[in-house]
């Protein structure tokens, strides 16, 4: 189904971690990767935008996904569904890059289950007390979608211990080069 001469890199941690700050960054140093674009059924953000940040379906529509076999996986958090297209991922591929997903823990496992020469990293915060901090910072979600979010990193924690790899987000700039130290790594053992 997938042509496989480029890796798939798949990048999770918890919510308020700073893996999407780490990503970008990673981005904007290593053009040459593309970022997978994962469809959702919650609200945008202000400021996202449909078809960059995600793929923003009704939950009509998602069901509909679910149902016809088009997601790589799925799976629902904090009241939405998330999802990676099977489609999406077949086309990069073929564009002949490599691909990072960055997707939940649950959505990881499912890949890695499916596709096992995938490679899971895990962005880790520094302690549990400074994700609270983080969460609470960013002032986008109310008391109990914190709380929600606070229990799944529980969770999520718990799940990393099957990931390939581990990377602390205390220091921006070292975890980018955690990252691509490991991304280098599989590159050369490729």
């Amino acid at each position: 189904m997938f042509l496989m001469n480029k890796k798939l890199y798949v990048i999770s941690g918890s919510s308020g971690v700073g893996k999407g700050t780490v990503l970008k960054r990673f981005l904007e140093r290593n053009p040459e990767f593309m970022l997978s674009i994962s469809c959702t059924t919650r609200e945008p953000r202000p400021g996202e935008i449909d078809g960059v940040n995600y793929f923003f379906l009704s939950r009509g529509e998602f069901k509909d996904c679910i149902e016809n076999d088009k997601f790589l996986e799925w799976a629902e958090f904090a009241g939405n569904f998330y999802g990676t297209k099977k489609k999406y991922i077949s086309k990069c591929l073929e564009q002949g890059k490599d691909i990072i997903l960055e997707i939940d823990t649950q959505g990881a496992l499912k890949v890695k289950n499916k596709m096992p020469e995938a490679v899971l990293i895990f962005i880790c915060p520094p302690s549990y007390e400074v994700l609270e901090n983080r969460l609470r910072g960013r002032h986008t979600e109310d008391e109990q979608t914190i709380k929600k979010r606070l229990c799944e990193a529980k969770i999520e924690l718990e799940r990393s211990k099957d990931f390939d790899y581990k990377i602390i987000n205390d220091d921006l700039e070292a975890a980018i080069k955690s990252l691509e130290n490991v991304i280098n790594k599989e590159r050369n053992d490729a």
